[in-house]
């Protein structure tokens, strides 16, 4: 699940065009490395549980602001399962935000 998210998060945030080349992929207060480190976790067929740097990222991540793109038509016509994406937090053991 943390794959397809990353994977969405990552490409959202590059296809927004609102980042400049020179500066560092950041979204919702994960870095581009923790983004990659999830993608694995939220992609189907075969999504893996999160790794120890996965779930420290997300640790660091603003969810609320993640939970924002839970409904977004842009994460399956990425690959990503919106469902794998939302469960990820509490893969990690973190409490996931009401709502998402």
């Amino acid at each position: 699940m943390a794959k397809n998210f990353a994977v969405f998060i990552m490409v959202l945030v590059l296809g927004t065009g609102m980042l400049e080349s020179s500066r560092a992929l950041n979204l919702c207060g994960m870095d581009e490395d923790g983004l990659l480190a999830c993608k694995p976790s939220v992609t189907k067929p075969d999504p893996v549980d999160p790794s120890p740097e996965c779930c420290q990222a997300l640790k660091g991540a603003d969810l609320t602001c993640f939970c924002s793109y839970k409904n977004s038509m842009t994460l399956p016509a990425l690959g990503i399962d919106p469902d794998l994406a939302m469960a990820l937090p509490a893969k990690c053991n973190l409490t996931t935000p009401p709502g998402c």
